[in-house]
Parts: structure tokens; C-alpha cells; sequence
């Protein structure tokens, strides 16, 4: 079959959404000889089209963190790409996910962020919805649809698969998805320095931070797994403002001493080993806690407890977190090509005393809020670079992304997956290559991917 004068292969999104985008285009602006990144990645609004239908739509999304629906009946919005889903604490401790949309016109089903509900009622024209997003009432049935509507075919359209790795659930809509242990693979080894570092595992501070830029997801999404290299240059001000009085400045550095993983996967982080720059915000109850902490996750985790003090890493394709005492957990819900919505966390032990989780909060407002002092300064970063690609010259200027190329290992004795030193760009490039692998591939089958890791000790 042909579409606008193209055969079905060479057409990314075959009959669902004609473009003019070929596979092999999408995969030359990312995997490039010289190791450069074409700027359209970031500003080609038909590109954006295609990664709601093929990242969005198909990989493993985070939702939800299981302390945000701990009984049945609790609830959270969320969004996986533009989609808004209503996930669902049901009665048997299971969670759903669904659409919320109702079929009816395609109001929301529900318009609360959160709560506790046995039901879900459309406000527009009444339609009723029970928790796993059943329809179960039609107003004035009888009369206005004659007993002939059925309600099985018209509730909204339910995740695929939904599954959770120590308090994060994540779900895709596309039934033929690898497992979730798969998708993560070796990543797995690092979220655990912080989702396993204490028997009764993390919690979510009630309450989110939300807020919007005008710039494209990926960029944030990138920075946060692998960019250790901006740091010195655009933070180092905010470092100094914070340091205790009486404190080396040399502290203020970023440790030099660091580390980046990728995976094929797409996921990254970067990771050092310096819990005095970790932990520079917290006073001396909180350095005790930290160091309580630290004992404990020994006893968890073993030998690798001692290898990680401080990490920022992304989930592929839009969950962040970062480590330490600012450990924020964030997603980056993709507005068009050219803007973002972000949602954050603060994220903290369950076991920690209610002045640590606080000392930890009001850490969090305090760099990685909407006026926290380092999220000034990367979101004033991607804002710009965003009003640059919008110029006709700059976007079809290349970006170098060759740091590091070259010196990657995948057989370190300790630590997992490919590893590189703190300042490279390996984790950019495997989470632009697995980008255009998932837009290019026909399915899951087509996609390459690396085998599990083995646990390590």
C-alpha cells in the first residue's frame, strides 16, 4: 500500500499518521558518524507526533509511587504523554489504569489531581465509571438509548500492563511490552541505592510541585541521566551560597572523582562518591541520620552500598530522580515539541523521623523546586537553548556529542551495565539511540535490546 506516494515500509507511522519522516532519516539524527545530535530532535513538530505514538504509547511510563494510593479507593491523575490516566488503588490491593476520558464526548472522567472514590462520574453528561473504569451507568438509559447501548464496549481504554519495582508503578499501554524487570534491566542495581536502602523502602512527601517550560522534554530528560559536565559552570554560585559558614569553598566542586552508567535500555545516570557534597544541606541530626542510613543500606546491599553517595539518573524515556539530600523524583510530561510540564517529588525513606523528611523537604524547595536555586539555572538553560533552536540557521547546526567516545567498559568488576567516566556523554548517546531505535522499530521484537544484567552483590 502506498501513502502520499511512499510505500508503507519507508512511512514511520504506516497507516495510522502519514509522514514524510523515513526510518533511516530518524536514526541519521541521532546515530551520526561524528557523533552529533541534529537539532530538529528537539523543535520538528511532526517528530513530536511520532514519539506520542511510538515512545509514549508503547514503552514503560512512570504513574504513580505506591504511597500516593496506599488504600482501596485512592486515586491519582497522571499522564502518560499527553494521555491524562486515572490510576486506581482497587480492592484486592491490585492497581488499574485507564484513560480518563469518557467515550461518551471526551470530558475527563475525573477532574480531582487525588483522592478516595467508589466511583467516577462524567460531569458533562452524567456518564458512570467504577474504579477499574467500567462503564456502569447511562443516565436515562431506557429512554434516550433504548437498553441497546453496551456498556462493555464503551468504558475507556485500560493499560496494558502495569507493574512496580519497589514503590514505583509504571505502566504501557501495549500488551506485547517486554516485562518491567526487563525494560529496566541493569538499572535496576542503581535505583536501589535509593528505593532499597531501608527495609520498609521510600515514600512520597504528600504534595507535588507542577510548573511549565518552553523547552523539549528530552533536554531535561538527558541532562538528568548523564549531564555531570554543566554542573561547575552553571551551579557552582548556588553551591557556594549554600555552604556552611566556615566550610572549604573547594568543597563547593563538583567530586571529580564520578561515574556514568547507560544501557541499551536507554536509561542513565551519573554517580559519585562523596557524601559530604551529598549531604551538604543537612545539619547535624540529618548528617547523623544520613550516616545511620548509610550503615543500614550496608546490610541491605552489601559492599556496592559503599560505591554511591550521590546519584541523578533517568528512566527511560521521562522519569528523573536525584539523589542525596535533595532527592527529588520527577517526571517530564511532554506539551508539544516545545514545552514541558513538570511534576515533582520529594522522596524520602519511610523509616526516617518526621524532622528528617522535612529537613530533606524543605531541601528540595530549596534547589529543586519551582524556585529552587539550581532549577533556576537549568531551567533557564533549556529555555534558551529552546529559543535558539527555533532559528533557521540553528536548526540545521549540529551538536557535538562525542565526550567520552570511545573509553566505555561493560565489564567492571562492580558496577553494572556500561560504564564511563563522570564527564562523558555515553548515557546521552544510548538514550538518543534507544529514541530513534523505539520510533523506527515496528515492534517490540524489532527493538534491540541488552539481556538482564545478573544481580550483583
Amino acid at each position: 500500500m502506498a501513502i502520499s506516494g511512499k510505500t508503507t515500509d519507508e512511512i514511520i507511522l504506516e497507516n495510522r499518521r502519514p509522514s514524510s519522516w523515513k526510518k533511516s532519516d530518524v536514526q541519521g539524527l541521532v546515530d551520526s558518524p561524528d557523533h552529533s545530535l541534529d537539532p530538529r530532535v528537539f523543535t520538528d513538530a511532526e517528530l513530536y507526533q511520532i514519539e506520542l505514538e511510538r515512545i509514549f504509547a508503547r514503552t514503560w511510563v512512570f504513574i504513580a509511587h505506591d504511597s500516593q494510593i496506599p488504600n482501596p479507593g485512592d486515586f491519582t491523575s497522571s499522564y502518560i504523554g499527553e494521555d491524562p490516566i486515572l490510576v486506581v488503588r482497587q480492592k484486592d490491593n491490585t492497581v488499574s489504569a485507564f484513560l480518563n476520558m469518557c467515550c461518551h464526548r471526551g470530558m475527563r472522567i475525573c477532574r480531582e489531581d487525588c483522592g478516595n472514590a467508589k466511583s467516577f462520574t462524567c460531569t458533562y453528561h452524567g456518564w458512570g465509571y467504577n474504579t477499574s473504569g467500567d462503564l456502569v451507568s447511562v443516565p436515562m438509559e431506557s429512554r434516550a438509548y433504548h437498553d441497546a447501548i453496551d456498556r462493555n464496549k464503551w468504558g475507556p481504554p485500560k493499560l496494558a500492563q502495569i507493574d512496580s519495582y519497589k514503590g514505583l508503578i509504571f505502566a504501557t499501554w501495549d500488551p506485547d511490552a517486554p516485562s518491567l524487570s526487563e525494560y529496566l534491566g541493569p538499572m535496576k542495581w542503581y535505583l536501589d541505592h535509593y528505593l532499597g536502602r531501608s527495609p520498609e523502602g521510600t515514600e512520597i512527601v504528600p504534595g507535588v510541585h507542577k510548573w511549565v517550560m518552553p523547552c523539549n522534554w528530552k533536554i531535561a530528560a538527558e541532562q538528568f541521566g548523564d549531564d555531570m559536565y554543566h554542573v561547575d559552570y552553571s551551579h557552582s554560585s548556588a553551591m557556594l551560597a549554600l555552604m556552611p559558614e566556615g566550610m572549604d569553598p573547594a568543597l563547593a566542586q563538583f567530586p571529580k572523582e564520578a561515574n556514568s552508567f547507560s544501557c541499551r535500555q536507554g536509561h542513565a545516570c551519573s554517580f559519585w562518591k562523596d557524601p559530604v557534597f551529598s549531604n551538604i544541606q543537612l545539619d547535624e541530626d540529618g548528617h547523623r541520620w544520613a550516616q545511620q542510613e548509610q550503615e543500614t543500606s550496608r546490610r541491605l546491599l552489601g559492599p556496592r552500598a559503599d560505591e554511591i553517595s550521590g546519584m541523578n539518573a533517568t528512566v527511560f524515556p521521562n522519569l528523573s530522580l536525584l539523589g542525596g539530600a535533595s532527592c527529588t523524583l520527577r517526571v517530564w510530561h511532554p506539551r508539544g515539541p516545545n514545552e514541558i510540564e513538570v511534576w515533582s517529588w520529594a522522596l524520602v525513606d519511610k523509616n526516617a523521623p518526621q524532622d528528617i523528611k522535612e529537613q530533606y523537604g524543605q531541601s528540595i524547595v530549596r534547589t529543586f523546586s519551582p524556585a529552587g536555586i539550581f532549577e533556576q539555572d537549568d531551567g533557564e538553560n533549556w529555555v534558551e537553548i529552546q529559543r535558539v533552536l527555533q532559528g533557521a540557521v540553528a536548526r540545521r547546526t549540529k551538536l557535538n556529542a562525542e565526550m567520552g567516545v570511545g573509553r566505555a567498559k561493560t565489564d567492571h568488576p562492580v558496577f553494572p551495565g556500561t560504564i564511563n567516566y563522570g564527564y562523558s556523554e555515553e548515557g546521552a548517546r544510548h538514550f538518543y539511540r534507544r529514541w530513534a531505535e523505539v520510533m523506527t522499530a515496528d515492534n517490540w521484537a524489532a527493538m534491540p535490546c541488552e539481556k538482564e544484567a545478573p544481580e550483583q552483590a
